[in-house]
């Protein structure tokens, strides 16, 4: 799983954390959170869609890298496809995130998508979806709550009947449900566009967490309070899917094999385009959709929300041009109007007038990390780890491996939710051997008895090889040797998984890991808790690469769940800092300034291109544009 802008106005915010509530265009009323913090930020790009502005043909766009796993919408429970060039354009969430307040100035904030609006009960743990209507995935089927109920059990089904199977949140309690191919064979035979008696009852059943009460409004029951379940839902788990085709296409297969036909051949969803076209590791070929349900929007509507935009481009080709002199020569042509340009060719867009590119908001939530094994010796050792943080040089590593653009950073959480961000107001770490040093000492501990540290890296990324090499020679320093082992990306990812597989697997792991090789890592939620979730937490699905937990930790992760106490969050988690801090089981590297790892980003030629918007989660769901809401001239 891999998983990793901006406006032309400068804005400065006051801290803040407020509860809003928003009567919905549509029907409902809407919660979102809005919050915001003391910063400043100006960029070089425009994320604004207007329905006014010029269209064109064909709109090309040239990406580094197919999408992981296809375009199967199925692998959305393990937080994949990646990058998923669907998001919005083809799969359209129940909520939205207000991307010009998120990318303008910090603030957060859900907006209806797919639901028209929620409420939420006043004890915070019951949640009421009230769907639009009248909606179509783009081959006639209904869009509706059976619909919506049907991809969430999938969901459950295909991750083993985990009960963290919501991107490793423990938000239901799901003992009462028994949903497996027995119902899966009776929603086949019902259809979800008009269910059976049957399945409606099944359906209708309160003692499962989720239940619907008619065609347009679903319940998500959760077993404790969390403020910010919306934000669960902007990608990934709550892009929706038409599984009333998939159960008419072989359905989701098993929880070890997912149904392999949606590989190339994706599920219909509601959005703006569907595919017409694709070569595996080569192109997808998209066309607006001639039963849009957004085409009849108006231009104050789409204004209102840009991600609706039915778009501006008759044919999208999104392609894969690994060799980055291709992409920058594809642009340079006009055949590409939109490129992902790396380091190797970023000297010839920086300080260019012809091109803009887009840049990170400062709070953004696109990271760098090392995990230190604590399961395996001897970074099981807390002076280890200790030492060893402090003996990076992460200047010279941001400036090696990338490019520079690596700014400093206290995790897990990322500065865009500033009242979870480094409770405590602790500094990152700081290069300083003889600190490390004496952390050795003082501990008693003699380097040269330890064996060689594995660090694994993926084959075909030069700088992740880069950036191990800079460890490496770091370590060597305090008489730590390191062994780099090259790995085919198949292998690479063999050893990682859950929590619970990497603590099993710690000895294949190694000592040290970049958590996903070195890439940039994004969130998978619009949630404060994710970071928590994914990299501290003993229920994660993925990305607590070197098998961290804690108990202390855990409160505050748990805490998330369990109260709406903001200041109860607060205390729980800021103890839960220190204890991450003072035992390091990561080296944190920091937060990236440009959008792409390795100095580089989304690039196009001034004139041609006026501005679209991007992931909502930093990278974290695609590194592509949202193209639906490119704008030109």
């Amino acid at each position: 799983m891999f998983r990793r802008k901006s406006t032309a106005i400068t804005r400065t915010a006051s801290i803040a954390i407020v509860i809003v509530l928003v009567v919905a265009a549509a029907a409902g009323v809407v919660y979102y959170s809005t919050l915001s913090k003391s910063s400043t930020t100006s960029s070089t790009s425009s994320s604004s869609s207007s329905s006014s502005s010029s269209s064109v043909q064909t709109l090309t766009i040239d990406a580094a890298a197919w999408p992981i796993d296809n375009l199967n919408q199925l692998y959305a429970l393990s937080e994949l496809p990646w990058p998923n060039w669907l998001t919005y354009t083809v799969y359209q969430p129940l909520v939205f995130a207000n991307e010009t307040a998120e990318y303008g100035n910090g603030n957060i904030q859900y907006l209806p998508g797919l639901a028209s609006g929620w409420t939420v009960s006043t004890d915070g743990k019951t949640y009421t979806f009230n769907l639009r209507q009248d909606i179509k995935f783009s081959n006639g089927d209904s869009f509706n709550a059976y619909q919506v109920w049907a991809e969430m059990y999938g969901f459950y089904y295909l991750s083993g009947n985990s009960s963290t199977w919501m991107e490793s949140y423990d938000f239901f309690n799901m003992t009462n449900v028994n949903f497996g191919p027995s119902t899966i064979a009776a929603l086949t035979a019902s259809g979800l566009n008009s269910p059976n008696s049957q399945v409606m009852t099944m359906m209708e059943n309160h003692n499962w967490p989720i239940y619907v009460t008619n065609s347009s409004q679903i319940v998500f029951n959760l077993q404790s309070p969390f403020l910010w379940f919306p934000g669960a839902l902007v990608v990934y788990d709550g892009l929706m899917y038409d599984v009333n085709y998939l159960l008419n296409n072989g359905g989701f297969g098993t929880p070890t094999q997912f149904n392999q036909n949606f590989n190339l051949s994706p599920i219909p969803g509601t959005g703006p385009y569907v595919v017409t076209g694709e070569s595996d590791n080569a192109y997808v070929s998209f066309t607006q959709s001639s039963s849009y349900w957004g085409a009849s929007l108006t231009a104050s509507q789409i204004k209102a929300q840009p991600l609706l935009d039915p778009g501006h481009a008759t044919n999208v080709i999104v392609q894969v041009k690994t060799d980055d002199v291709s992409r920058f020569t594809d642009l340079s042509t006009g055949a590409a109007q939109i490129a992902e340009i790396e380091a190797s060719d970023w000297s010839s867009v920086v300080g260019n007038s012809q091109y803009q590119y887009l840049t990170q908001p400062p709070w953004n939530g696109e990271v760098a990390l090392i995990g230190l094994n604590p399961n395996i010796y001897p970074t099981n050792i807390t002076a280890v780890r200790q030492a060893i943080v402090h003996a990076i040089n992460y200047t010279q590593l941001s400036d090696t491996a990338y490019q520079g653009e690596l700014k400093p950073y206290v995790g897990p959480e990322y500065p865009a939710w500033s009242q979870f961000y480094d409770l405590g107001n602790y500094s990152a770490y700081q290069y300083n051997i003889a600190e490390a040093k004496q952390i050795l000492a003082n501990a008693s501990l003699n380097t040269a008895n330890f064996p060689a540290f594995a660090l694994d890296v993926q084959s075909g990324c030069q700088d992740c090889s880069t950036a191990a090499q800079v460890v490496k020679t770091d370590l060597a320093a305090i008489g730590i040797t390191v062994d780099i082992t090259i790995q085919s990306t198949s292998a690479y990812y063999v050893p990682y998984g859950t929590y619970s597989t990497n603590v099993a697997n710690a000895a294949q792991i190694g000592q040290l890991a970049f958590v996903n090789s070195g890439f940039g890592w994004g969130p998978a939620t619009l949630t404060p808790a994710d970071y928590w979730v994914t990299f501290v937490s003993n229920t994660s699905l993925w990305g607590n690469w070197p098998g961290y937990s804690n108990p202390t930790v855990q409160a505050c992760v748990n805490a998330f769940t369990s109260t709406n106490s903001i200041p109860t969050i607060q205390s729980l988690c800021t103890a839960a800092q220190k204890v991450i801090y003072d035992q390091a089981p990561y080296a944190w590297l920091g937060t990236f300034s440009l959008w792409l790892p390795y100095g580089g980003s989304l690039v196009w030629k001034t004139g041609v291109v006026s501005g679209f918007l991007v992931d909502p989660v930093w990278t974290g769901e695609s590194t592509e544009p949202i193209f639906n809401t490119v704008t030109f001239g």
